[in-house]
């Protein structure tokens, strides 16, 4: 049984390239926590890189999927005002259409990150969703940094207080 992808899932799936080995668990414990304050993550490390030539002409579709229909309703009412205002507009438009790019980018840089984060999660802790353990495991992590915990001991050491906590 196959799963439909979202336009989303398809879009994420073509801008970037994204590794097939999988996050040490340091690296993953360590973007969660970066994911979880609100901060990006090294993208070398969760194993995924962005093809910005793909990232270009997926936004410029986009971009062309609002504006053509967008145009072709305002045509008429814009092609009887006065030319100075329509230039104004242009350019807004112009200035918002490259501010969203950097937009696009980091939206889908969260979600690909995230993608990421979930998808070596369910192989590192497979019997402790994402959504209910991230905080947990995440102050365990912080708790094993404060300890000197080494990285051979790591996991162990993770499990076994999430065991405790239970």
């Amino acid at each position: 049984m196959t799963k439909e992808k979202s336009l989303k899932e398809k879009i994420l799936d073509y801008i970037y390239i994204l590794s097939k080995q999988p996050l040490l668990l340091r690296d993953l414990l360590e973007a969660n926590r970066q994911f979880n304050e609100g901060m990006h993550a090294d993208p070398s490390k969760l194993g995924f890189r962005l093809n910005l030539s793909r990232a270009y002409l997926v936004y410029i579709l986009i971009v062309l999927a609002i504006l053509i229909p967008l145009s072709a309703i305002l045509h008429q009412p814009l092609a009887n005002i006065d030319p100075h205002i329509s230039i104004l507009g242009a350019m807004i438009i112009t200035a918002v259409i490259f501010i969203g790019f950097n937009f696009f980018l980091a939206k889908m840089r969260d979600e690909i990150t995230y993608k990421q984060i979930k998808r070596s999660w369910a192989l590192r802790f497979p019997y402790f969703p994402y959504e209910e353990y991230n905080k947990k495991i995440e102050e365990i992590y912080l708790k094993a940094i404060k300890e000197e915990i080494s990285k051979k001991d790591l996991e162990k050491y993770i499990l076994d207080n999430l065991v405790e906590e239970e």
